[in-house]
């Protein structure tokens, strides 16, 4: 597979990578042993970048994902092919979807610690905060994650959804590998200057959500189609009164999907890889099927002029709803 590089850390990684969020949380129920199924053939397909968060099911996505680490690969030669990446700064508790953000130096030094722990390695190849809390300087927060970059416990740091102003406070501070932020074909937001800001200061960008939380893939027709449990049910874009425009996106996803042979996921997915070799999707699944889907969009060609009718076809904006539930959008554009 393509290989594409995570700022200017030194390191490279698959072009695209894996979400694990949805293995261990918020989206219905989960199954190990199939998750740890899908992690094993996403690295068999060459994927290399698998992207958690201690936040993740309050540390049992790092855990499943560190039984992978062991269980699969140590002891084979293939783990110094891993990249790994994970995310501190949101506090929750059991069940409860409701957070507080902590950038403090005191949490980021414990939340290493009890990630690295769960991971079983040595030191965190990318290291997010995974929202930011403007009442910690951020001197003190990315001054914090600098010293662990000299420890050797973070080989480099990275910020989540946050403004252009930030990203360039941050880099002017320390080096800053990566941004990730939700960018799909219905997320058009980091166009309006992140995309900008982040090649101003050599930073790579990790799309999360790539398929608008399953939604553009065309398989979800209402709330009807979600689990019980499924945190979708309450988004906004995913409402009764969205809804209808929002399968409007869809359907023009699926017609132009039609013209080029592929699925409406290849679609989406084929026309971010396509926005610039800095650009790094990383959609989301415990199904080995959808994986290889999901995989199967790098191999989907898309000229200038198809991309530009897709862009104009769905401009910035066009999605109905917020992005998430008020308590969701804590921290975003910070």
């Amino acid at each position: 597979m393509e290989q594409r590089k995570i700022g200017r850390s030194g390191m490279s990684v698959s072009a695209m990578g894996l979400g694990c969020m949805g293995m261990s949380e918020f989206y219905g129920d989960t199954d190990d042993a199939s998750s740890l199924a899908t992690l094993e053939a996403a690295f068999e397909a060459g994927v290399t970048l698998f992207d958690t968060a201690d936040s993740y099911g309050m540390g049992k996505n790092e855990e499943l994902l560190g039984r992978f680490i062991k269980g699969k690969l140590k002891g084979k030669g293939k783990a110094d092919k891993l990249r790994i990446a994970s995310k501190f700064g949101l506090v929750r508790q059991e069940g409860r979807y409701e957070r507080r953000i902590d950038n403090s130096p005191e949490y980021i030094r414990t939340a290493v610690e009890a990630t690295l722990r769960r991971l079983g390695i040595e030191a965190i190849d990318l290291y997010y905060i995974h929202r930011l809390n403007l009442d910690t300087p951020l001197e003190a927060s990315i001054g914090t994650l600098s010293d662990l970059v000299a420890e050797g416990k973070v080989r480099a740091i990275g910020l989540c959804e946050v403004s252009p102003a930030t990203l360039r406070q941050a880099a002017a501070i320390h080096p800053i590998a990566a941004v990730q932020s939700e960018y799909s074909l219905w997320t058009r937001d980091p166009e309006a200057g992140v995309l900008q800001a982040c090649r101003e200061v050599g930073a790579s960008f990790f799309a999360y959500s790539p398929l608008g939380r399953g939604f553009l893939t065309g398989s979800i027709n209402g709330k009807s189609s979600l689990g019980q449990g499924d945190f979708r049910i309450f988004n906004p874009r995913f409402s009764d009164e969205n809804l209808s425009h929002n399968l409007a996106i869809v359907e023009v996803i699926r017609q132009f999907s039609l013209e080029k042979s592929c699925t409406p996921a290849q679609l989406a997915l084929a026309w971010l890889l396509a926005q610039g070799e800095d650009i790094i999707p990383i959609p989301g699944t415990k199904r080995i099927s959808y994986l290889h889907e999901n995989l199967a969009a790098t191999q989907v060609s898309l000229s200038k002029a198809d991309l530009d009718k897709i862009s104009q076809a769905l401009p910035p904006g066009m999605a109905a709803g917020e992005r998430y539930t008020e308590e969701g959008m804590k921290g975003l554009n910070a």
